[in-house]
């Protein structure tokens, strides 16, 4: 690992990070999932990072789950803009040795958290990355065809740039060493934050771990994140192939 991000020797808990902005039945079931399905003494704090403009019903949501909260659970109104803003802010807060980026509208699969988190405990400097190419890993029903096609090229590209044997480099649905991503300096903002999120630690020499998981389309609210937008991901690969690394840490 890079000399300048410390090494992370041991798992103790987790901070799981939620980004919500117009999600409610599928926020609360995402927690109440996290709740039933792991040891309440791995989790260091639930953070959900809502925007200003995020719906009066979601963030009534937000205010109830705080008060069920079975765990620390804080609501942080993010400073910087979109959804890579709200996860970034959150960055900087957590509490847990180790952390989670996963949604609030069920695209990523809840009940893969306690997997996410054996997974750190055998290999706390680890990134553990989720993803749907591997064995057992799937997409549901409604994921675009062309996407899908677009995708799979997309995959076998970054492990032919990178060389790291990943299979899913664009699902932000991964448990990260807070030694990690509190040391880098994370520049997108919009949804190539999540697949930044892999390269950069790669280039560093961080690494990586992955498990099967499942995609489900959402079950309520809209995307934030249109077809077109996909594109711009070019821009994250370039950045992370041809820049200085060390123009990566704070």
């Amino acid at each position: 690992m890079n000399s300048k991000i410390p090494s992370t020797p041991l798992f103790c808990n987790v901070s799981i990070i939620i980004a919500a902005f117009n999600e409610t039945v599928s926020l609360r079931k995402t927690v109440e999932i996290i709740y039933d399905h792991c040891d309440k003494k791995d989790l260091a704090e639930i953070i959900i990072a809502v925007s200003k403009r995020s719906s009066p019903e979601c963030l009534q949501t937000c205010d109830e789950l705080a008060k069920e909260a079975q765990v620390p659970l804080s609501i942080l109104i993010q400073k910087r803009p979109f959804a890579g803003g709200a996860y970034q802010d959150a960055f900087e807060v957590a509490k847990g040795s180790h952390a989670i980026m996963i949604a609030s509208d069920l695209e990523t699969d809840p009940l893969d958290v306690p997997n996410l988190i054996a997974a750190s405990k055998e290999h706390p400097d680890h990134i553990i990355c989720t993803s749907r190419w591997r064995e057992r890993g799937r997409f549901g029903k409604g994921y675009n065809a062309v996407k899908y096609i677009l995708n799979y090229i997309f995959q076998k590209l970054m492990r032919l740039f990178f060389g790291a044997n990943l299979s899913d480099w664009t699902f932000g649905y991964r448990l990260f060493p807070c030694n990690v991503i509190k040391n880098i300096k994370w520049e997108e903002l919009r949804h190539p934050f999540f697949l930044e999120t892999i390269l950069k630690p790669l280039r560093l020499g961080v690494p990586t771990i992955e498990i099967s998981t499942s995609w489900a389309p959402r079950q309520e609210g809209e995307s934030q994140n249109p077809f077109w937008r996909n594109f711009l991901y070019f821009k994250t690969v370039f950045r992370a192939l041809f820049c200085d690394k060390s123009t990566f840490l704070k």
